[in-house]
């Protein structure tokens, strides 16, 4: 069960007094100091910002209703089988400044084989795909009426490198992980409960390499998904993780001769 505001409130606090700042002094990771510089700090307003945000503030005002077959732990907003578009553009959309931050991430890094669990509406697709016009980006999304609002979407952006695939991730997610064979960029926002997370997580590792980025969204979101992150960041695999409250980040590189853990504020 999601937190309430009241605990998710307190936790929040502790993590901002724990947290280091976000300026990157003081780091003692070369990776992290340069995530938090060139990556955390870029303030350049790219133009496919506009364009996502433009799209963004449609769909927030679009009346039209879609049926939502929800196979995850469900809406912190809603549980109804039937949402307007409007209502998960403003409620289940992540905000501009997390899918700006996996932009960034996505262009610094060089990112060419993306992977989302979870499209929604495509908003933060969006941004993974245009980060990077070379990129393949497969998205998976259980909804067929939202994903099929997310391919309109993507059409009137004009982003023609993103792979839609229907179905639950159960069944899906073996068959797209094979065809791409690596992964670089993987956005894991799909199904908010403990079980499936971690399965994720190891379903992946087989396609991970030395430079892959994971990003798991609301991982302070449930007590649930606070016992998945624990869970993932202690496996030997893992050598980098850095929280960033709503979202938490993995690195792989064996460059890291001890496991490195940082919360930094964003």
């Amino acid at each position: 069960m999601v937190y309430s505001p009241l605990i998710a409130a307190s936790k929040y606090f502790k993590y901002y007094i724990h947290a280091s700042n976000s300026k990157g002094h003081g780091m003692h990771s070369p990776f992290v100091f340069e995530f938090i510089t060139k990556v955390m700090n870029d303030f350049t307003r790219y133009p496919d910002y506009e364009r996502v945000e433009a799209l963004r503030k449609q769909l927030q005002n679009d009346p039209s209703v879609l049926t939502v077959q929800d196979l995850g732990a469900g809406s912190a907003k809603s549980s109804a089988s039937t949402r307007k578009v409007a209502s998960i553009a403003k409620n289940a959309a992540k905000p501009a400044k997390y899918g700006q931050l996996m932009y960034r991430m996505i262009r610094h890094y060089g990112a060419l084989r993306i992977l989302e669990l979870g499209t929604s509406l495509g908003i933060t697709t969006s941004y993974l795909a245009a980060a990077n016009p070379e990129a393949r980006v497969v998205t998976l999304e259980g909804a067929p009426s939202v994903a099929q609002k997310a391919r309109e979407n993507f059409t009137s952006l004009g982003l023609n490198n993103i792979e839609l695939v229907e179905g639950n991730f159960d069944d899906t997610l073996p068959a797209v992980l094979n065809a791409l064979e690596k992964v670089d960029f993987v956005f894991i926002d799909g199904n908010h409960r403990k079980e499936p997370t971690e399965r994720y997580f190891q379903q992946l590792l087989p396609y991970i390499h030395n430079e892959t980025l994971l990003v798991f969204d609301d991982i302070h979101w449930s007590a649930e998904m606070e016992a998945a992150w624990d869970n993932i960041v202690v496996q030997d695999a893992v050598t980098c993780d850095i929280d960033l409250f709503y979202i938490g980040i993995l690195s792989f590189r064996k460059e890291f001769k001890e496991k490195q853990a940082f919360a930094v504020r964003f």
